[in-house]
């Protein structure tokens, strides 16, 4: 296990404050907040698994660079000689999410999803060019993230018995968004050592958009763990095949989230921790 920066704690509440706004009608879920938006609310409370249905299809896959994927390669190449440790896999890419009314008999939220992998996420999402694909990809299809990876990534919001949530530092050896705080998650990879049998089966929250890669959706969940937080923090201290992904572990109160952006803490967010508080706040912390 590495050095750890910090052990569980409870931080003060100071600093300055934002809000959330309704606009547009392409993400009518905006946050106040330039690093993310909003891109699907689910009700009140959250869906349950058997409301969320998957269709997966090569068409929902991303389309071919301008002039071919070699770019892609270039740029994986080059971040594994400043990051040996890096490693490729396959990933689900989010295409697109259709919400039905709440009296639906059925599933309530369709997920549209194709395959794409680390890899590419770097050389898109991550890539000096993004900018640039998201705008060409809005030319050439009618859609700006046509050309991105999105590979779709996983947070949840995790309290626990006593009533905090849990939040990880992520280490500086990750690629993305190294050194800040998040919730736990990934693509699902990275855990907290806490016993599948003290979580309660996930609710989704919605999805949230990370703008400082180029839009790359995350699904939020709300999890209930039968351990206090000092259980938590024991089974998280004890180490794992996940170790090197964070580098302590911070513990928030639940009656502290509607303020958390009036906080030093909110600077130290990721982008998908910032959307998973935004999506606990709005559907899941007026019930809990």
């Amino acid at each position: 296990m590495r050095s750890r920066e910090r052990r569980g704690q409870a931080l003060p509440l100071r600093g300055k404050g934002r809000s959330l706004r309704e606009s547009g009608p392409n993400c009518p879920l905006q946050a106040m907040d330039p690093e993310v938006t909003l891109l699907l609310q689910c009700p009140q409370g959250g869906l349950p698994e058997k409301k969320v249905q998957a269709e997966l299809s090569p068409v929902y896959d991303r389309r071919p660079l301008p002039g071919g994927d070699k770019a892609i390669a270039a740029i994986w190449e080059s971040r594994l000689q400043a990051q040996p440790w890096l490693f490729d896999a396959p990933k689900f890419r989010l295409h697109s999410a259709t919400l039905a009314s709440t009296g639906s008999p059925g599933p309530q939220l369709l997920l549209r999803l194709g395959l794409t992998s680390y890899q590419a996420f770097l050389g898109t999402n991550w890539a000096s060019s993004a900018a640039w694909l998201r705008q060409q990809g809005a030319i050439d299809w009618g859609d700006k993230q046509a050309y991105l990876a999105d590979p779709l990534g996983v947070g949840a919001a995790l309290a626990t018995a006593d009533d905090f949530l849990v939040f990880l530092r992520r280490s500086g050896q990750v690629a993305e968004a190294p050194g800040l705080v998040d919730v736990p998650g990934g693509h699902p990879e990275p855990q907290v050592n806490v016993p599948p049998l003290t979580l309660s089966q996930p609710l989704l929250l919605g999805i949230a958009c990370n703008e400082t890669s180029a839009g790359r959706a995350s699904a939020e969940f709300y999890v209930q763990c039968s351990l206090t937080s000092e259980q938590v923090r024991r089974h998280y201290m004890s180490g794992g095949p996940e170790a090197h992904e964070s580098t302590g572990i911070i513990f928030v109160e639940k009656q502290s989230m509607q303020r958390l952006q009036e906080t030093e803490m909110w600077a130290e967010l990721c982008p998908s921790a910032k959307g998973a508080i935004f999506l606990y706040n709005r559907v899941q912390g007026s019930s809990t």
